[in-house]
């Protein structure tokens, strides 16, 4: 039986089961089909999860702001790792280029105290962008962890980075929050 990868998410396939990943898996690693924009699919994924946290947090006390995000990313990570897993299997890929729950979850780290302002979201997102392209020590040791926990930790690390120079800026006044 001749099987045919295609990184579509209902064809990609499992090189261990020869089965299709998991709906759930697809739609999570991909964040609902994010990961298919193109160019640059990773800064789709950031810019997205942005647009997500500036939509939630109108509704959410500035107080509570940093404890539901810090949540929200704890999420992606804790189903991003396993959906990441499955979908780097199914399209026999390293880290394929689709995934990008990683960015999600490094981005809303970048975010976690920062307050909701244009300044603070546009300088937080290109700080985690660039730290995740740059990736530098330890953060691209991290890729080398197996599966999706390599696929998703690194950008976890990206985004702590990002986080900290991010509050500095704050923290000496060079953004308002």
């Amino acid at each position: 039986m001749k099987t045919e990868i295609t990184t579509e998410a209902s064809e990609v396939v499992d090189q261990r089961s020869q089965a299709p990943a998991s709906l759930w898996a697809t739609l999570v690693a991909t964040f609902f089909g994010v990961g298919r924009l193109k160019p640059g699919p990773g800064t789709w994924g950031s810019a997205a999860a942005v647009l997500i946290w500036l939509a939630l947090s109108r509704w959410i006390p500035s107080a509570w702001q940093p404890a539901v995000l810090a949540g929200l990313a704890a999420l992606a990570i804790a189903l991003g790792i396993p959906a990441a897993t499955r979908v780097a299997r199914a399209s026999r890929a390293k880290d394929p280029q689709f995934v990008v729950i990683d960015e999600v979850a490094g981005q809303w780290i970048t975010l976690l105290f920062a307050g909701v302002a244009w300044k603070t979201v546009l300088a937080g997102f290109i700080l985690f962008r660039g730290f995740d392209i740059v990736k530098p020590p330890p953060v691209r040791q991290l890729e080398r962890l197996p599966e999706g926990t390599g696929i998703v930790v690194d950008d976890v690390a990206a985004g702590i980075y990002a986080l900290a120079v991010l509050q500095v800026l704050i923290h000496f006044g060079l953004l308002t929050r």
